[in-house]
């Protein structure tokens, strides 16, 4: 019998929880939205002993509407069920506050929380802390903050429908004046290179157009610069294998998120290719 899989989904309400769910089905998961936690052993056990035509991978959406109790042991109940042989990952969405209020206030849903008169904030901010516990035990955390629908289907489609073995790396470059990525584990910043933006036969390209690559190869601070990403980069991929990480983030950033950032991060992705694990390239900014 093959490795019975299952994916736990949760995060803040309005982050995206549905648009992942979907994503897994369509990817072949058994999938079940708000699930009590209570109720994951179960379902583990079913899927032990099952024939039923339901795969081998099961997805599970869970949310703040659990007891806060049930939420505070689930690192447990996640521990029982990899003793069981059956490999369990924690995917959590969230996003900033003033994003999640806009998401409802185009929607006109209500939130699972805000009841009566209870103002929509104040529930976000409640919730936020009932899940704590998913989000401090959670191998892949997405800030969809400035993450399109299209956006969130392709991460999660490359990550978790990847099932080669090995540190599933995202590449990502972006631009500072949009925000710095809060789920990058290194982030690295390519300001300090020559800009092609303020060359004008250059402005309406991007790093991965041949003209930008040789206005910034012509400069030694480009090299110096990929060479120490590229050397930090692979002289720790051993240590986080060592730890059992499932996935790991790397966020190159420059002013605009067109040129330089762009281009390092092509250039990161190709290489660590090599490496045989699976590799995830995304431009922020570009998409």
């Amino acid at each position: 019998m093959n490795t019975i899989r299952l994916v736990i989904v949760s995060g803040l309400s309005g982050s995206g929880k549905s648009v992942a769910l979907h994503t897994l089905e369509d990817a072949g998961y058994y999938c079940i939205d708000n699930l009590p936690v209570s109720l994951i052993a179960s379902l583990a056990q079913y899927a032990l002993v099952s024939e039923a035509p339901t795969g081998e991978r099961f997805a599970v959406g869970i949310d703040a509407r659990n007891p806060a109790r049930d939420l505070q042991c689930l690192p447990q109940t996640r521990a029982s069920l990899q003793e069981q042989g059956i490999e369990t990952e924690v995917l959590f969405l969230y996003a900033e506050e003033r994003i999640l209020i806009r998401r409802y206030s185009e929607t006109r849903r209500r939130h699972p929380l805000a009841e009566g008169d209870r103002p929509l904030a104040d529930a976000l901010r409640t919730e936020q802390q009932l899940l704590e516990p998913l989000r401090e035990n959670a191998d892949w955390c997405i800030d969809t903050s400035r993450t399109t629908v299209h956006d969130l289907r392709s991460l999660i489609t490359e990550r978790l429908t990847d099932h080669r073995h090995g540190l599933s790396i995202l590449v990502q470059s972006f631009g500072y004046k949009h925000g710095v990525p809060t789920d990058a584990d290194y982030v690295f910043d390519a300001r300090c290179l020559p800009n092609p933006h303020w060359e004008p036969r250059l402005r309406a390209f991007t790093g991965r157009d041949t003209c930008v690559r040789d206005f910034l190869e012509a400069h030694d601070a480009t090299e110096t610069l990929y060479e120490q990403i590229h050397t930090l980069v692979t002289h720790w991929l051993p240590a986080h294998l060592a730890s059992s990480r499932s996935y790991l983030t790397v966020a190159i950033g420059c002013t605009g998120g067109q040129h330089r950032s762009v281009y390092l991060a092509e250039r990161l992705a190709a290489a660590l290719e090599a490496t045989g694990n699976p590799i995830t390239l995304r431009h922020r900014e570009l998409s």
